[in-house]
């Protein structure tokens, strides 16, 4: 008996054994989670032409980014706006806890206007460079706007033509506020008063500093997702998740006893690095990405089956234990590698030609597979490696051969 190698697969073993057990279930509940788990809202929005602007497909990208900076300024978890046609988008908003100001937020043209007493139209937000809600020191609920360099010189030369005068701020034609103007303003900047509340200020700010919409949006579909239904997915995708893990742990311990126990092992290992994986990418988790998780968990053992049965004939054939496992990890690397390298393209074409839930579920297959092939013929040989060569057991049945 090789002590050196008995205490340093132990070690191995157990160090795995319990950093998973210690980091898994926070690391897990830790990683962002979709519409359809955690709940929230879907919004379908559908363009159409207005005797100003025409929907084409310029208009439609120009909305479909400044719906997406619209939300991001919300700072919503990770929200989902894709296009569904040539004149609708799609927008999730997994966890939003008031739909009915998202929804508002997302339809709103956001035509900004100066206007003089005349009524005609000096700038516009295309003038603006930026929008800032703020308390000032009389608790009122303010947003302070600055303008473009050429901004700033029609807004000067506005102001410096109505002392004395009124001058209108309309949003989508309706009237925000009439300041009479004191004195020419020439460095550019202004505020926007009669807020009702701070946060009404804050959407007005991003409406600003988004822009406008280019053509008439108006919500077609609204669909509430409850936290209910997707604590009920959620909670099927644990349970379908935990019986495929119990399954596979018995399948391998069933069939190829101690090379079975050195796979469980490794199969921890690439859950637990799978899950380290999804929270550095920042990823979300949905349906379709739990699905891709398993899809890969089963392509990990797999590779174990392919290289322990390669095993079993090596050392059925005469070869000694240690010489058997370098032989079936050898001879099963090239239909592993051919294997998962295959399903390893479709993930790729479905994450570039999918959208949406689709590449949610590309993403975590392709990373499965990449991480199931360094747990199955890596991680999984080295610790084997270490057992076999401490010589406790010399029996090959024990390891399923």
């Amino acid at each position: 008996m090789r002590w050196g190698n008995l205490t340093r697969f132990l070690l191995v073993v157990i160090a795995i054994l319990v950093v998973a057990g210690y980091y898994m279930l926070p690391l897990a509940l830790s990683i962002k989670q979709g519409l359809d788990l955690q709940g929230g809202t879907h919004i379908i929005l559908e363009a159409s032409d207005t005797p100003e602007a025409k929907v084409d497909e310029d208009a439609m990208q120009r909305v479909k980014q400044i719906i997406e900076h619209r939300i991001n300024e919300l700072g919503l978890t990770e929200p989902l706006v894709q296009r569904e046609s040539d004149r609708r988008l799609i927008v999730e908003l997994p966890g939003v806890k008031d739909p009915e100001k998202a929804i508002e937020l997302l339809g709103k043209t956001a035509l900004l206007e100066f206007q003089d007493e005349s009524g005609a139209v000096v700038l516009t937000g295309k003038d603006l460079k930026d929008a800032r809600a703020h308390i000032d020191q009389r608790k009122q609920n303010l947003v302070d706007i600055e303008f473009s360099d050429e901004g700033a010189k029609k807004f000067a030369d506005l102001t410096a033509k109505n002392v004395g005068k009124h001058i209108s701020i309309l949003l989508d034609k309706q009237v925000l506020t009439s300041p009479v103007v004191q004195e020419a303003i020439p460095n550019g900047k202004a505020v926007i008063t009669g807020n009702r509340s701070i946060e009404e200020a804050e959407r007005l700010a991003i409406l600003l500093r988004s822009g406008a919409l280019p053509v008439k949006v108006d919500i077609l579909e609204t669909r509430t997702v409850g936290p209910t239904l997707g604590q009920d997915s959620k909670d099927k995708s644990i349970q379908a998740f935990m019986i495929g893990i119990a399954a596979i742990v018995v399948f391998m311990l069933l069939f190829y006893r101690l090379s079975g126990f050195v796979a469980n092992v490794a199969l921890i290992l690439y859950v637990l690095l799978l899950l380290v994986s999804l929270k550095m990418l920042n990823a979300t988790l949905t349906l379709p990405g739990i699905a891709g998780i398993i899809l890969s968990m089963g392509m990990a053992v797999d590779a174990n089956v392919l290289i322990f049965e390669r095993f079993k004939e090596e050392y059925r054939a005469g070869k000694t234990l240690r010489t058997a496992m370098d032989a079936g990890f050898h001879r099963a690397f090239a239909t592993i590698l051919d294997s998962n390298v295959t399903t390893l393209i479709a993930a790729v074409v479905l994450f570039f030609l999918g959208s949406g839930a689709i590449k949610g579920f590309a993403i975590t297959l392709g990373l499965g597979i990449i991480l199931s092939m360094f747990t199955a013929i890596t991680a999984t040989r080295y610790i084997l490696k270490m057992f076999i060569q401490a010589n406790v057991i010399k029996n090959g049945k024990l390891f399923g051969a």
